[in-house]
């Protein structure tokens, strides 16, 4: 019961972020700042990630593919599985490790110790003041560490692929062009775009319903971050039946 409170909680303040966000209601300080949260200081990791997806999901498949006489497949496979699901996916879970519940973990530290009340006191709202500039934040840069994901991983495929398997490089790379779309790149960035949404929304809202002191903040941040996981799964589901179901008619 109280999950779903904190739940319905999470859908008004989205509704509030997108009344705040049409009226214009933007700190421009504080979106700097998240920005540079969101994106730079998760690029190393998002970097690494996309290198040994990549690295490992070309060890799994090229020695199969090239068994059966496909291995010039090899690099399309793995450019549609990274820019459809891996990529926008993975990114996604590590900016709600990492940022998600650094958000539920901050707003609710705010939450216990009167913070949140003091800025009412003063005037200031916090869903301009602190929510918005962190949803933005996340909604912006998703796509685009989700871009280097993909491009990194393409790399470490590619690596791999010519150096444990002999496949050349234009032949790889003939391979992607060949199977993916640039509406593959465009449907990437939405997702990424719903999942930074969902990210920031959840942990924001799971820390300005936090009650319950020390103890509060930690069950708020680890809530958090299982709900974000559980949101991205969910809605990636949705998005992936709504962007490639049939047979490639679609004109989403």
């Amino acid at each position: 019961m109280i999950w779903v409170q904190r739940f319905g909680s999470a859908l008004l303040l989205w509704g509030q972020v997108i009344v705040h966000l049409l009226r214009g209601r933007i700190h421009r300080r504080n979106l700097v700042a998240q920005l540079n949260v969101v994106g730079p200081e998760s690029l190393l990791v998002v970097v690494l990630t996309g290198l040994f997806v990549g690295m490992v999901f070309t060890i799994q498949v090229a020695r199969e593919f090239i068994r059966f006489g496909s291995g010039d497949l090899v690099g399309g496979v793995l450019a549609l599985a990274l820019v459809r699901e891996l990529a926008p996916v993975l990114t996604a879970v590590i900016v709600t490790g990492r940022v998600g519940s650094a958000f539920a973990a901050e707003l609710g530290t705010m939450r216990v110790t009167e913070q949140i009340d003091a800025l009412y006191m003063l005037k200031t709202d916090p869903v301009d003041y602190l929510v918005l500039p962190r949803v933005l934040a996340c909604t912006l840069m998703v796509p685009l560490l989700t871009v280097v994901g993909f491009v990194v991983g393409i790399a470490g495929g590619l690596l791999i692929g010519n150096w444990m398997y002999d496949l050349s490089v234009s032949q790889f790379l003939d391979s992607v062009e060949q199977f993916m779309e640039a509406q593959d790149l465009v449907k990437a960035l939405i997702k990424g775009a719903i999942f930074g949404m969902l990210v920031a929304t959840i942990g924001c809202s799971w820390g300005l319903t936090t009650t319950g002191g020390a103890k509060g903040v930690g069950q708020s941040t680890t809530a958090s971050v299982v709900t974000g996981l559980l949101a991205i799964f969910i809605s990636d589901f949705f998005l992936s039946w709504l962007m490639f179901r049939g047979l490639g008619t679609t004109a989403f």
